[in-house]
């Protein structure tokens, strides 16, 4: 696990300029929709789960965004660079499991994702006049942590088709695109047309995003959620490293591990 996180480090601090600028990119995003909350200043502000403005309601929208993308679809994407860079084959004659594999491709860019979403929050509070005031400093981290861990089920569950199909990193990004939507990621729930509302209830992602508003906002109890989340990844993600198990097998007995 060391070792994975040892060479993605080398390989991201090697690119200096797109590493600056993944960081410069996120900021943007966060002013972008804080000139929107300013635009919309004084527009009402129910349903944004305690929340006190649409800059705040958003702002966590991209920070759980941030953590989330790199759980969620970034195993998938990186075993499909491992099979066009010709590596997956000598990576699985390592004496790995799959768990091993899965969670060790994705550790150094974990950890980032965390140190830019703490990025993301500083700048909030110290440019962009975010109220941290009420903030738990322990319910903040911790749903962080298991919005990673809890979301990194559907990362594994779309590497299987990687490996069968050579595409199906495009699921695990459609995937949480439609998580984003019926979350509650960027705009509110109460948006959402009514038939769709119940199915935004059972989507682990409003769980994540809820949390780690009322930890933020100090506008609720966020124990709740953060059970929740440890519930679904301590069911979903065995179940998940299972599947992507199964499909490597196969993927084994079809001799196709090193196609593309």
């Amino acid at each position: 696990m060391r070792a994975f996180a040892r060479r993605d480090w080398r390989i991201t601090r090697s690119y200096r300029l797109p590493f600056i600028l993944d960081g410069f990119y996120g900021v943007l995003n966060l002013a972008v929709y804080f000139f929107i909350s300013r635009t919309f200043h004084g527009a009402g502000l129910s349903h944004l789960e305690g929340a006190p403005s649409y800059f705040a309601f958003a702002a966590v929208g991209i920070v759980i965004a941030t953590v989330v993308d790199t759980a969620s679809d970034a195993i998938a994407y990186r075993i499909r660079d491992e099979q066009l860079s010709g590596t997956l084959e000598l990576l699985l004659a390592q004496p790995l499991s799959v768990a091993q594999l899965c969670f060790g491709t994705i550790l150094f860019s974990s950890f980032f994702a965390f140190a830019r979403a703490s990025l993301y929050l500083t700048v909030a509070a110290a440019w962009m006049g975010l109220d941290l005031s009420h903030t738990s400093w322990v319910g903040v981290p911790l749903m962080m942590l298991l919005s990673g861990l809890a979301l990194a089920a559907f990362g594994v569950l779309a590497a299987a088709p990687v490996l069968v199909i050579k595409r199906g990193e495009v699921l695990a990004s459609m995937t949480l695109f439609a998580m984003g939507i019926l979350s509650g990621s960027v705009f509110p729930v109460g948006a959402l047309p009514d038939w769709l509302e119940p199915i935004s209830r059972i989507v682990p992602l409003r769980y994540a995003l809820d949390g780690t508003r009322h930890a933020l906002f100090g506008s609720g109890g966020w124990t709740g959620d953060a059970l929740f989340l440890a519930a679904f990844g301590l069911v979903a993600t065995p179940v998940a490293v299972w599947i992507l198990g199964r499909a490597l097998a196969i993927s084994k007995r079809m001799g196709t591990i090193a196609q593309y």
